[in-house]
């Protein structure tokens, strides 16, 4: 669960509130119960700096080649044609 910041316009509470991203915001103030609570913009809990971060933090050595998939045979078998499918003979009775 995220921690929001809070702030009151009346008295000058300032609060962090944790709570749910599907709750409503809260509104009234814990210290005054006036209706002047709201949510504060704050930065961010982290900073990515420089250049080419990705790089030094998943760096894990070198780069393994990728497999080398066997070829798939083209060999085909011939069917002698006096084997392969004909009209059947006979006749029928």
């Amino acid at each position: 669960m995220p921690i929001y910041a809070y702030g009151c316009s009346s008295c000058g509470l300032q609060k962090d509130v944790l709570q749910k991203i599907s709750d409503a915001p809260l509104s009234t103030c814990p210290e005054c119960g006036k209706q002047t609570f709201t949510k504060q913009l704050t930065a961010a809990g982290f900073q990515l700096k420089g250049s080419g971060y990705y790089v030094t933090d998943f760096k894990g050595g070198p780069k393994k080649p990728d497999s080398v998939k066997p070829e798939a045979k083209t060999d085909a078998v011939a069917v002698p044609a006096s084997t392969a499918s004909s009209p059947a003979t006979g006749s029928a009775t």
